[in-house]
């Protein structure tokens, strides 16, 4: 959520900035002024009725009980009740109002982030070569199946379209992929999680899903819901929690399935594991000081970079245009992988900088060692990574003309092959 006191002090710049990721006509940041002095209005009055309501009780204790002036001021005590009872619920509404109008606003994103959507997203870097072949190659869903890698059919069957079902030394190089993820960040010093995969409405919120991103992630009983990425639930970690900043940044990465609705239409292309219901990640996520969070999200892009890497694909680094980004990033970096069979590149990790537009959600404050007022932590996340179109590129890439496929070098530690062959 943006400070108030930014939109109402420095209006013009935020307004420029929220321009980029909307359309004007969707953007009513006067109307957001209004309300807030309409708020601060009926708070002045609604707390010097209180103090007038407060000092009945002295005036009521000079006069003798059952008097004629004591009856008076009990009825006058009464009259001013209602009139505080009244602007209460006024101060509610207003608040509320307020309320629906700002958590609904995206992040200002960072100066240097330029407007626009897809189509105004920037390659910053290459990486590697596009791999070769001196044969026909296959696509990742015909090699699984010739393998007896994926079966698409049997998880159609039981779950409904866009899932998937591992098998075989499919699950064995899912598995590994995701020990080797976990291997890497323990080396890094960051704090393994093992989080729920159920989250409170709060904590959804708090993350930035909701309210305006409720349709898409799946809702279950008792006011639940799936999470979307381990994101949602290190964010909470400390929600309503004020640190001292000598203990920050606190690094974490936990391991989830991440479970999305994906609604919507996809290019015919996108079949077998690009777009999935359900799919593993291992997310990283760093809450800092507001004067670190630039120094961290270097951190994790380099960090996300470095699992690509080790595993010999080639790949590409785009900065996300404002209107590409996430609703609470203010910075993206996306880290695309090249896909064989479709010629293309695909995200398999988004690194964002949310600043403190999450900390603000989830109330999550740190005290400078200066002795200045509490502030709001930043937060970053950064997936490291996710699976599903990483094991796409991996299998493409590495096929040879046999049909079989080398397993990485990093993974054979956790495979115990270095092939997978019929």
């Amino acid at each position: 959520m943006i400070d108030i006191k930014k939109i109402v002090e420095e209006t013009d710049v935020v307004k420029q900035g929220l321009l980029k990721r909307m359309d004007e006509d969707k953007l009513d940041l006067n109307g957001i002024i209004a309300l807030y002095k309409k708020r601060k209005q009926i708070q002045t009055q609604y707390d010097n009725k209180r103090g007038e309501q407060n000092g009945f009780n002295e005036q009521m204790s000079k006069v003798e009980k059952g008097s004629d002036e004591f009856k008076k001021l009990i009825a006058d005590l009464k009259a001013k009740s209602e009139e505080v009872k009244a602007l209460e619920v006024e101060l509610k509404n207003a608040e509320a109002e307020l309320k629906a109008k700002m958590e609904v606003l995206p992040n200002i994103p960072e100066e240097d982030v330029v407007a626009g959507g897809k189509e105004n997203n920037e390659v910053i870097k290459m990486v590697g070569e596009k791999p070769t072949f001196d044969f026909p190659i296959k696509d990742h869903v015909e090699l699984g199946k010739n393998l007896g890698m994926f079966d698409f059919e049997t998880a159609s069957k039981i779950s409904g379209t866009n899932f998937a079902m591992y098998r075989g030394m499919g699950a064995r190089l899912e598995w590994a992929l995701v020990n080797f993820f976990i291997s890497e960040h323990n080396k890094s010093g960051y704090e393994m999680v093992i989080p729920p995969n159920l989250v409170i409405e709060q904590s959804a919120y708090a993350a930035g899903q909701l309210p305006k991103f409720k349709e898409d992630v799946y809702w279950v009983q008792d006011g639940l819901c799936l999470i979307p990425t381990a994101e949602t639930v290190l964010t909470n970690i400390y929600r309503d929690n004020l640190l001292e900043e000598k203990d920050l940044p606190k690094k974490f990465f936990a391991y989830t399935p991440c479970y999305r609705r994906e609604a919507g239409t996809y290019r015919a292309s996108e079949k077998g594991l690009i777009r999935v219901h359900q799919f593993n990640k291992v997310e990283m996520y760093q809450f800092t000081a507001e004067d670190k969070s630039k120094e961290a999200f270097e951190e994790l892009v380099a960090k996300a970079e470095d699992l690509v890497k080790k595993l010999g694909l080639h790949y590409r680094v785009v900065k996300l245009a404002a209107g590409d980004c996430s609703a609470g990033a203010a910075r993206t970096y996306d880290i695309e992988v090249y896909m064989p069979a479709m010629d293309t590149y695909y995200e398999v990790s988004s690194v964002s900088n949310v600043t403190d537009y999450q900390a603000r959600r989830g109330n999550m404050k740190y005290k400078p060692t200066d002795g200045s007022k509490p502030k709001y932590m930043h937060t970053l996340n950064g997936s490291g990574l996710a699976t599903s179109r990483l094991m796409v590129a991996l299998v493409e890439a590495y096929q040879q003309k046999d049909g079989s496929i080398l397993v990485p070098e990093v993974l054979r530690p956790f495979m115990g092959v270095d092939k997978i062959e019929i």
